[in-house]
């Protein structure tokens, strides 16, 4: 049975605003951040919350966006192609982390597969939403 693309507009929107809302959350909550990115030992300082309280909004706000996309998955999904700045911009600042010893690659392999996947699943979602 072929699935409507539909049904893969909203996935991609639901699962990228349970990702956004996880993604804020462990910028409100510091030891959710260092357990996620397995940082043992972190201590975060004033600039690391000053940096990680103006992201968490935007966090929320892009879940909102999605959640309002998903009203109207066919004439929205262009913001599956718009989330993909993030998501590439957040896999690249990775690569930074890991470049300089702040994350491990055993941290940062999971969220590259994790932003492959949905990168991929956005591509998709969207190119067959266009046919």
């Amino acid at each position: 049975m072929k699935l409507p693309p539909v049904f893969w507009l909203r996935l991609s929107y639901w699962i990228g605003a349970v990702i956004d809302v996880l993604a804020g959350l462990s910028m409100l909550f510091p030891a959710l951040f260092a357990f996620s990115n397995r940082l043992s030992g972190f201590v975060p300082d004033l600039s690391f919350r000053f940096m990680a309280g103006m992201g968490a909004p935007l966090m929320f706000g892009w879940t909102v966006l999605l959640l309002w996309a998903d009203r109207k998955p066919l004439e929205r999904k262009a913001v599956l192609l718009i989330t993909l700045i993030p998501i590439l911009g957040n896999a690249f600042n990775q690569v930074v982390g890991l470049s300089n010893g702040f994350l491990s690659l055993e941290a940062a392999l999971p969220l590259w597969i994790n932003q492959t996947v949905l990168t991929a699943l956005y591509v998709f979602s969207y190119w067959n939403a266009s046919k």
